[in-house]
């Protein structure tokens, strides 16, 4: 639940679902998505990853086969990149560095290589019209060990400060712009710089549009949450294929692990409680005039009065 109180995390779940925003999710997608923010197992899951590891949500969000964590990155530059083009211009998705020809910079992580990129580079954001800045996007998994830390917040700027490391002193001395950061975790979180980033970018925004700046940078972390997400049920279920070799379906005998007897209780009081707020999401998608979020406050009363009957209920034979 920590993971789940970052802002921005929680956008997707109290946002109307508007299919023309792209703020929709069908069923298994949005039970996937509640087992992600509770730290719940998903439905029938495959035992084992094509890699050969064992399947774990831990292990889905960083697994290279199928090249999810790429697409993952990507999705977040194109959509960083697409909202510049409203406000700034000389706006490039993988612009090359100019070579080195005998720069020298302190540090050993210094990126010295010719041909070096970074994601996003843009004119006009921080300074003036002619004023140049690169951006770096990474989205880590915070599930993964080398990420696990006392509070969230070390963890980005762990991620922050590597990136300055590898990119800020060559972007300072040779291309004479500024360099900005952009981490993200997969759970829908910011860090420090990203979140400055799209503060001003939403204040552009709302200044171009003429709206208010509130409800500009709240669709802003909309977008950015469902990217997020998506990407994330992407590496829980997509299909990990790799060249040459395309694939298969799991058999549905491998699909559902065998639990423990006290697992298997706690197992079906969770896909209850899912079924539930699946129904509730259901009806927020045909009916918008009421917010989703009271009908989640609503489906959070009904699911804890079934988990209630459920525990009162003799035991089944």
């Amino acid at each position: 639940m920590d993971l789940a109180t970052e802002k921005g995390a929680s956008s997707w779940l109290t946002t109307r679902p508007i299919e023309d925003l792209g703020f929709a999710l069908h069923k298994g997608a949005f039970k996937d998505a509640l087992a992600l923010r509770y730290g719940w197992h998903p439905t029938r899951a495959p035992s084992n990853c094509t890699c050969g590891v064992t399947f774990t949500v831990e292990h889905a969000l960083s697994c290279p086969r199928g090249g999810f964590p790429i697409l993952r990155h990507n999705e977040l530059r194109d959509v960083t990149a697409s909202l510049l083009t409203e406000v700034c211009h000389e706006v490039s998705i993988e612009p090359n560095l100019q070579p080195i020809t005998g720069e020298s910079f302190n540090g050993a992580s210094a990126i010295t290589q010719d041909g070096a990129r970074l994601d996003v580079s843009m004119c006009g954001f921080w300074g003036g019209r002619h004023q140049k800045t690169f951006c770096d996007v990474r989205v880590f998994n915070p599930h993964a060990p080398s990420n696990r830390a006392p509070n969230m917040a070390t963890t980005y700027r762990k991620h922050e400060r590597e990136k300055k490391n590898t990119y800020e002193q060559r972007v300072l001395q040779i291309e004479h712009a500024s360099f900005t950061p952009l981490v993200f975790s997969a759970s829908g979180g910011f860090g420090n710089s990203a979140s400055t980033f799209y503060k001003r970018l939403a204040s552009l925004l709302a200044t171009k549009r003429n709206e208010v700046y509130s409800q500009t940078m709240a669709c802003l972390r909309c977008r950015i949450s469902f990217a997020l997400l998506r990407s994330s049920i992407r590496c829980i279920r997509g299909a990990r294929s790799h060249r040459g070799a395309a694939a298969r379906p799991v058999p549905p005998a491998q699909l559902s692990p065998v639990m423990e007897p006290e697992k298997a209780t706690k197992f079906r009081f969770q896909e209850e409680q899912k079924t539930l707020l699946t129904q509730y999401w259901e009806r927020g998608m045909q009916c918008c005039s009421k917010s989703v979020s009271a009908m989640i406050d609503e489906c959070a009363i009904a699911a804890k009065c079934s988990v209630e009957q459920v525990k009162v209920r003799p035991e089944e034979e």
